[in-house]
């Protein structure tokens, strides 16, 4: 919460002098959902530069699945600071990094000996992905889907399926990358127009013997926590195995437990050629990876794959501790848990006094989301602006998403105490009528 001590009028405004430092020194191209500073944070509460304490709904855009500072993980990274803090395995390798990659051979929904490289972020373990899938087929063509976000470096642009503020100014992007639309309940898309739309694609657009790799979110992240429906991610699995391409799943977000499953595709019970995870797997830590079969992720020649700072030993062993978490605390179980007491809260919000500015909820497990819609059931950004700024003033910190910004995503470590989680619908709770009175 905000401070309460009598004085604070007082007291100096750390946040105002580093935002006029920022102003001075940071691109414009570098936007701040929430004007707020951090000093500290721990599991999943954090305190700004000026005192003020806040639950944290946002969880690095959910790379804190095991919390801020989560002990095991910070006790694992205190021990390797002790023995040394980089080395590039591509040069010099290190047990850390593959320390990681044996887990992954263990864990991923991967069919046949799985193999894996490791990189800094989502975005680079994407463009490696893509990488690999060229390599195999011998195609440069990629489907991608509506709503999607794979990153923002170029190639990973070209994937992601919207264009504002990502891919305005830029031009030409990579390609060729065909984009189709996503079935799932939120965008009315069934199984079947979202077949024939490929089956129009091949006959129009693009020869399938073009086409080198399917990517596709089991559940979309910036897309608002729209999931797949699983009839659709087999339909691709056969799609793939008839044509030759490669199926590249991106876990970026839902991976590590979020969905209530290790891996949001194992729902369906589809094994990719190509799993890409980022996010909640170095515990707060820079590090991403991808995982896939072991022919797949041999295609291209000693030397292909790498980068400088990519498995960091440091990064490692911080995601050695979240393995370990994710089995001593039983997470896949406390999400599940979580996800229940997320749509509990949500039906209760909607029967209090301004509830109808809350619309549907989406989501699976923890990995959930709810709509704000105007009085008409029309999605509202204006309301949703509205619960951010509102919730950030009362010690709550949110994360908007969707196709027209009006989804509020819940994005809490997964290690989050549940009385925190009482304590944050609360909040909105008391801010619903304030919210109801705002219009488009």
């Amino acid at each position: 919460m905000p401070r309460d001590d009598a004085n604070t009028a007082d007291m100096p405004n750390h946040s105002t002098a580093i935002r006029d430092r920022q102003t001075g020194s940071v691109s414009a191209g570098v936007r701040n959902l929430h004007p707020v500073y951090l000093d500290r944070a721990l599991n999943a509460e954090a305190w700004d530069v000026d005192g003020n304490r806040f639950i944290d709904f946002i969880g690095g855009i959910g790379v804190l699945t095991v919390g801020h500072r989560n002990p095991v993980v910070m006790d694992r990274v205190a021990k390797q600071c002790e023995r040394f803090t980089h080395s590039c395995f591509n040069a010099l390798p290190h047990e850390p990094y593959v320390a990681v990659t044996d887990w992954l051979a263990a864990n991923c929904p991967i069919e046949g000996p799985a193999k894996s490289m490791l990189t800094n972020s989502g975005a680079e373990a994407m463009e490696n992905a893509l990488k690999l899938a060229r390599a195999f087929t011998g195609r440069t063509g990629v489907i991608a889907f509506d709503g999607a976000f794979h990153g923002r470096t170029l190639a990973t642009l070209a994937l992601t399926g919207k264009t504002k503020p990502y891919k305005t100014g830029l031009g030409p992007l990579p390609g060729p990358v065909w984009h189709l639309p996503y079935p799932c309940p939120e965008t009315g898309i069934s199984v079947g127009d979202a077949m024939a739309a490929i089956d129009k694609l091949f006959a129009v657009s693009a020869d399938p013997a073009s086409v080198g790799a399917i990517v596709i979110e089991p559940v979309q992240g910036e897309g608002g926590f729209r999931a797949c429906d699983a009839a659709f991610l087999v339909a691709l699995r056969r799609l793939c195995d008839a044509n030759g391409m490669v199926l590249i799943a991106d876990e970026i977000q839902s991976g590590f437990g979020r969905t209530g499953k290790m891996f949001a595709i194992e729902h369906a019970g589809v094994a990719p050629d190509i799993l890409v995870m980022g996010k909640g797997i170095g515990g707060g830590f820079p590090l991403a990876a991808i995982t896939g079969a072991e022919d797949v992720m041999n295609a291209l020649a000693p030397g292909g794959l790498g980068g400088t700072y990519s498995g960091n030993p440091v990064a490692c062993a911080a995601a050695t501790g979240v393995f370990d978490v994710l089995e001593t605390d039983k997470i896949l179980g406390r999400a599940k848990q979580l996800g229940e007491k997320y749509a509990t809260h949500i039906a209760w919000l909607r029967d209090l006094p301004g509830g109808h500015v809350i619309g549907n909820m989406r989501g699976i497990g923890a990995m959930r989301a709810f709509e704000m819609i105007a009085d008409d059931g029309k999605p509202s950004p204006n309301r949703l602006q509205s619960l951010l700024q509102l919730a950030r003033a009362s010690g709550l910190l949110l994360m908007p998403s969707g196709e027209h910004a009006n989804v509020v995503r819940l994005l809490a470590p997964l290690t989050i105490p549940f009385d925190q989680v009482d304590e944050a619908f609360a909040i909105i709770a008391k801010l619903l009528p304030k919210v109801a009175q705002v219009t488009e």
